[in-house]
């Protein structure tokens, strides 16, 4: 059976995606590889693929025991034989994965970086015949990508005791061409067959907003998405437990995880989300790298990430099936802060490293406050050459203008020098404010604030515009904010304004479109009411079988079945993700309720 065939019967598909071809040849051939390509794109195909071809077994290196069983659980459900070893088994359990390893049961084999240093698992390799070592989410090998993980440079390693070298294929979704260069330096790649298809995700649309309430805005998100499972991303484990409480005070089906949590509590967690059991996952960033759930609508960071890296992979989660899905960064100044806390309490002690940690963050500032194109900068930061407006992100979607400022500007700039040089020491933003307006408030009072110049020159504005202008003059390095006390100062930019040098135009949002409104069941296409039968035999089918709904078919593969509406099984091998095992397994079920719609339709 060649690779296409190998491809329809385990996986239900006629055609490879963008790349997948080449990697799979590569590697049958005993070549090493490096595949680049997005989440959703398809790289475990690229490996699983040979894996059924090539005569022994496939390694699989994959940093977390969720993703392992989620892989390993998908591919039993394609009747391909797979196991993993990690922590989570028992004893008995891992010697029976052992006795299989060494009869020959398993075609792949899942394990953690950190399994390739112990010496029953050494010895057992020693034995047996491995065709390819495939290392999943490689990145983690590079100091200079995100996820760095010691246990990845070890690797290498692992594979010089061997008897033999397998193929060696390392894939991705997040690197850079330094990150790449590091991949195939430190995995000792053999001049490998490399392929970067690409960063983008077409179907995914990417928007910031810059609420005045956070979280009055998110209930309001997650309230219009009602109907979708998603992900909302904190930058503390503190936030989290906020977040995640807010949500089920409303009323939503929210859990949460974070590394704080008990590890049986972060499974079970988890669990309730993968299952469906839970709608909404608030959490860290300990939470998702590798999670096989396909199903996501919507990924929501309620803290801007320290970096692109984070922020990409973070919310590529959404939309892994093809579907159309949601990346909203709800950003605010103190979200700068918080960051900088992050990369100064890290692990990462080294000048340069840290040096590397704020560039990194600067460039995710940026993408914050860019009126441009938001796509066109993520797919800039990745090297990838694009037209630089994508008419799907929401900077392309929204009117910007810019409303000139500098008298306002000069007004506050010199309001706080002269509070300044009054006491020998900088003020927060609501006394500078407050002077602003005039207040007779006790504190302005005592402080001799009332005597200044500045004092209520502004008292026709109010206090919400005040902080807004300031605000803006924060973020655009006019105005430093001390991240510990908060007292205002001024930065050097300040005197080209103050001295007539320079205009301040500060640019807000106009016009953004509203998003589409939920239709009503009257309102549902026939298309969309047999998918919508389809959707709920999958669920019952998944109860049934005690695994996620994604796992029996995808979204995708539901919208073509209710598509081609075939009716006998012969016609269900044609729609795309159903393979030979899904439709003996499955196939009449759902030709049944697809014959039942006809029926009533015709």
């Amino acid at each position: 059976m060649d690779c296409y065939g190998v491809l329809s019967k385990y996986f239900g598909y006629k055609h490879f995606k963008n790349g997948q071809e080449p990697l799979v040849e590569a590697i049958l051939s005993g070549r090493d590889a490096l595949g680049v390509m997005p989440t959703g794109g398809g790289k475990s195909i690229c490996y699983q693929v040979p894996a059924l071809m090539l005569p022994g077994l496939t390694i699989v290196i994959s940093p977390l025991i969720s993703l392992m069983k989620d892989q390993v659980m998908q591919l039993c459900e394609n009747g391909i034989p797979a196991a993993y070893l990690n922590s989570s088994l028992s004893v008995e359990q891992s010697r029976k994965v052992y006795r299989n390893l060494v009869a020959d049961k398993y075609k792949l084999l899942y394990v953690a970086p950190e399994r390739l240093e112990m010496p029953e698992f050494i010895e057992t390799c020693m034995n047996i015949d491995i065709s390819l070592v495939a290392v999943d989410e490689a990145h983690c090998i590079s100091e200079w990508g995100n996820d760095f993980r010691p246990g990845y440079l070890r690797i290498s390693d692992f594979l010089n005791v061997l008897p033999k070298r397998p193929v060696v294929a390392a894939f991705t979704a997040t690197a850079t061409e330094k990150v790449r260069r590091d991949i195939k330096e430190k995995l000792q790649l053999q001049k490998p067959h490399s392929v970067v298809t690409g960063f983008d995700r077409p179907n995914l649309y990417f928007k910031v907003e810059v609420p005045k309430n956070k979280k009055r805005t998110l209930l309001e998100m997650i309230s219009e998405r009602k109907d979708k499972c998603g992900i909302i991303y904190c930058q503390s484990r503190k936030n989290v437990e906020k977040i995640c409480e807010l949500l089920q005070d409303n009323g939503f089906d929210a859990t949460r995880y974070h590394a704080g949590l008990t590890p049986e509590e972060r499974q079970e967690n988890q669990d309730d989300f993968i299952y469906d059991r839970k709608t909404v996952m608030v959490a860290t960033n300990a939470f998702g790298m590798g999670i096989n759930k396909s199903n996501v609508g919507y990924v929501i960071h309620y803290n801007m990430p320290t970096s692109i890296e984070s922020y990409y992979q973070e919310a590529g989660r959404a939309g892994r099936d093809g579907s159309d899905a949601e990346c909203i960064l709800l950003y605010s100044p103190s979200d700068i802060i918080l960051a900088k806390l992050l990369i100064e309490s890290g692990e990462n002690a080294d000048v340069d490293t840290r040096k590397q940690d704020y560039i990194r963050l600067e460039k995710m500032i940026a993408y914050c406050k860019s009126t441009k194109c938001l796509r066109g900068i993520l797919l800039d930061y990745f090297g990838q050459v694009n037209i630089g407006n994508c008419g799907n992100c929401g900077n392309c979607h929204t009117v910007f203008e810019g409303r000139d400022i500098t008298v306002e500007a000069q007004k506050i700039l010199s309001c706080i020098k002269r509070i300044e040089n009054k006491l020998g020491y900088n003020v927060g933003l609501v006394l500078v404010v407050r002077t602003l307006m005039g207040s007779r408030e006790k504190r302005v009072l005592e402080l001799g604030l009332d005597t200044l110049s500045t004092y209520g020159i502004m008292s026709d504005y109010g206090k919400s515009d005040i902080g807004d202008i300031i605000t803006y003059l924060i973020d655009n390095a006019y105005i430093n904010k001390d991240e510990k006390f908060g007292g205002l100062s001024l930065m050097a930019e300040a005197d080209k304004v103050l001295f007539g040098r320079e205009t301040v135009m500060m640019v807000s949002r106009k016009v953004t479109k509203a998003p589409k409104a939920k239709k009503s069941v009257s309102e549902l296409s026939p298309d969309e009411i047999l998918y919508d039968r389809l959707r709920k035999l999958r669920s019952g089918i998944a109860k049934e079988q005690g695994v996620p709904a994604f796992m029996i078919f995808s979204n995708t593969t539901l919208t073509d079945m209710a598509k081609k509406k075939p009716t006998t099984l012969d016609g269900f091998l044609d729609v795309s993700g159903v393979g030979n095992v899904k439709a003996s397994r499955y196939g009449e079920r759902f030709v049944k309720v697809i014959r039942a719609y006809m029926s009533e339709k015709y």
